[in-house]
């Protein structure tokens, strides 16, 4: 007997590898695509206590634009196949509890998602609609692999490691092939307004100025025609090895960038993983993981299934894998770092890069992270994190939390003497610092010699350069050679502390440890603010 389906799209943003969407149409007399405007992470907070960093104030315009890219896209190809997309506004609980009543529902299919509120969210309407008798169906699409599968082949435990994890995930299914020439009509919508995809303002975030929009558009058709355009290099594709590639490059970036379209689930991970393997039939030799784009992939994954296997991933307080560090409060050099005025123009364009374009390479986000943790500021991750999760338009819970752990050496990475300069790391990739000039023009006349360190700047090059360091553009905030010491010596105390207590995932521990190592450093004077000296040179 035919029914009513409803297909809820949140993440999956695609028609291509849609299991859900595939379910969601066979047998059906009515298909209803709905997607839910989302207050909880589209409302604009028009106070946030600290911008950019505001847990309240998730999404910043530039995801929010590729967003709604994507959305008009999937309309778009709906259309094309005789249906449209429906769009509501408001708690989702709420409003698929009304609809799938108001609309007869009789068979609900959505993406499994593995964030902690995406599953409290759809526990609630799983419930709901088990109790009214509606059919659910939520497979897993937007991971290669079950995380709770592969916890489950470990003993329940995740994997926390990336080479055992890879040993236990073995090889993900392959993508659906089925292509579509029509869908299921939409049914009655019983009076229900639904508007067309809505545009920044119209969300309310008309009074925003924004100078400048990330250069990436959102949408299955533009992650469809990227991928091709990557996968026309064969010899890139097979030769693809992290960490290597040029951070600096920003016209035409060293890399996929292919992630916020595997974020918002434009494009399908298996369908990228099968179209990798293929080019690697063809090419014969090739780079392996961890370091292929395959092994990418895998990281993605890795990640995944361990912040789906631990509780209280995203912080400190509470992980039991998480070190616990006494990081600094000290919002004054927070905000000199968030804002790009850390007097470090290699940390700043990078900033300031993501600001306007909610994007950067990955290896300039090791670097800015390092900077603001255990290499110069020394700066709990979290509020790192909260930066990155708001700004960055392939912001992902389980890849944003993981990768912060990684690079602050709280966890699965522990080597906290191997600090990224602010200075020399990038000048090897961009000696005449281009990348710098771009983000950063009040330094576009800087001398190369001086572009890394302005600091050093003879006055005489500094007007002609007309740039004045402490007027123009920021002094350091720190002496990096001395910080970074401070910061090697400030991690193995608190890595001494954390290996001798019993329970450090206690937050009486972490507090206490947080008291013993202030009262060490109010015995002893801080080498880590800066001398008012614009002649002092950094060691690095």
């Amino acid at each position: 007997m035919e029914s009513n389906a409803m297909i809820w799209f949140r993440k999956g943003l695609r028609i291509h590898d849609n299991p859900a969407l595939d379910h969601a149409r066979r047998g059906s007399k009515h298909l209803f695509p709905v997607f839910v405007l989302d207050p909880h992470y589209l409302d604009p907070d028009p106070s946030p206590s600290s911008p950019g960093s505001a847990r309240s104030a998730r999404s910043a315009l530039n995801r929010i634009r590729f967003l709604l890219d994507c959305l008009s896209d999937l309309d778009a190809t709906l259309r094309t196949l005789g249906s449209r997309l429906l769009l509501l506004r408001g708690d989702p609980v709420r409003v698929l509890c009304t609809i799938l009543k108001d609309w007869n529902i009789g068979k609900l299919c959505y993406e499994f998602d593995t964030e902690p509120y995406s599953l409290a969210r759809d526990k609630q309407v799983k419930d709901f609609a088990s109790i009214s008798g509606i059919e659910v169906f939520s497979p897993v699409s937007h991971t290669l692999f079950n995380p709770a599968v592969v916890i489950e082949k470990n003993g329940g435990r995740p994997p926390l490691t990336y080479q055992s994890f890879v040993k236990l995930a073995g090889k993900p299914p392959t993508p659906l092939t089925e292509t579509y020439s029509e869908l299921p009509p939409v049914g009655n919508v019983a009076g229900y307004e639904l508007p067309s995809v809505p545009t920044i303002e119209e969300l309310g975030y008309g009074d925003l100025s924004q100078e400048e929009f990330s250069p990436f558009r959102g949408g299955e058709m533009e992650a469809l025609k990227r991928l091709k355009k990557v996968l026309e290099d064969k010899e890139w594709v097979a030769t693809f090895e992290k960490p290597k590639g040029d951070p600096s490059a920003f016209l035409k970036p060293a890399t996929t960038v292919l992630s916020p379209y595997l974020k918002f689930g434009c494009l399908s991970s298996r369908y990228f993983y099968q179209c990798l393997h293929n080019v690697y039939k063809t090419v014969g030799k090739h780079t392996s993981p961890p370091v292929s784009l395959v092994g990418q992939l895998l990281w993605r994954e890795f990640f995944y299934t361990v912040a789906f296997g631990t509780p209280h991933f995203d912080q400190m307080i509470g992980n039991k894998i998480c070190k616990q560090i006494p990081w600094r409060d000290d919002e004054g050099l927070f905000v000199a770092w968030r804002e790009g005025r850390t007097g470090y123009p290699w940390i700043d364009a990078i900033m300031i890069q993501l600001k306007k374009w909610g994007w950067m390479h990955h290896l300039a986000r090791h670097s800015v992270a390092c900077f603001l943790t255990r290499g110069d500021l020394f700066i709990h991750w979290e509020k790192g994190r909260d930066v990155f999760e708001r700004l960055l338009i392939d912001s992902d819970w389980a890849i944003n939390n993981g990768n912060w752990l990684w690079l602050s050496c709280s966890s699965f990475f522990y080597q906290y003497n191997r600090i990224y300069s602010p200075i020399s790391f990038g000048k090897k990739y961009d000696p005449d610092g281009n990348y710098i000039r771009h983000f950063l023009p009040v330094l576009k006349d800087m001398p190369k010699e001086y572009i890394y360190e302005p600091w050093t700047a003879p006055r005489s090059v500094q007007k002609k350069a007309n740039c004045i360091i402490g007027k123009d553009y920021p002094k350091r905030v720190v002496v990096h050679d001395t910080a970074s010491k401070e910061c090697r010596k400030e991690m193995a105390e608190a890595y001494a502390l954390d290996r001798s207590g019993d329970n450090l995932a206690s937050k009486e521990i972490s507090n206490g440890l947080r008291r013993k190592l202030d009262d060490q450093k109010a015995s002893r004077p801080s080498c880590l603010k800066q001398k008012e000296n614009t002649d002092q040179i950094t060691q690095h």
